[in-house]
């Protein structure tokens, strides 16, 4: 769960100092690869903006919105009816870590958050993938395509939405 949530912290702070991102949207496809190269891979899309607002819609291989508001992230199961609700305690900031980043090569990046290096690939001054190593040893890799930057995002996009009937498990 811890990568998640550092993966989706990333995705929604997107490189804001040095390319002054206040807003993201975009398709993604999420490939994480473990010890014996078996390759797991995801593909949704997330918006997101620098108030530390997110969602990232997982279509493929199941269903999951994950929503990141502040503190709280919430994920929401639609095919096992389930909602887990997660308050986090995280001084992560990316617009802080990003100021740290070192370029590498004109369109390359690393920086470091809890001794996690992350390289970013930029491209046409947009974010073409985020990399790392999760605390499992796995790869991963976030690709992203069909990209808007600094668009308007309405703030209730962000609000969790859910069946009542559904099964809600507070963290």
């Amino acid at each position: 769960m811890k990568h998640i949530i550092i993966t989706i912290l990333l995705g929604f702070n997107l490189f804001a100092s040095l390319l002054e991102i206040n807003s993201f949207k975009a398709d993604f496809i999420q490939k994480i690869t473990d010890d014996k190269n078996k390759v797991l891979t995801y593909e949704g899309s997330v918006i997101a903006t620098n108030t530390k607002n997110a969602l990232w819609s997982y279509n493929s291989p199941v269903q999951k919105l994950v929503y990141l508001n502040l503190d709280r992230v919430t994920i929401v199961e639609p095919e096992i009816e389930q909602v887990i609700i997660r308050y986090i305690k995280s001084n992560f900031n990316f617009f802080d870590m990003i100021k740290d980043a070192k370029k590498i090569t004109e369109d390359k990046y690393i920086t470091k958050f809890n001794d996690v290096d992350f390289t970013i690939i930029t491209q046409n001054q947009k974010i073409k993938s985020i990399g790392y190593i999760d605390e499992f040893e796995n790869k991963v890799n976030i690709s992203f395509k069909n990209q808007e930057q600094n668009i308007i995002i309405n703030e209730n996009d962000f609000l969790p939405r859910y069946d009542v009937n559904f099964d809600v498990i507070r963290d």
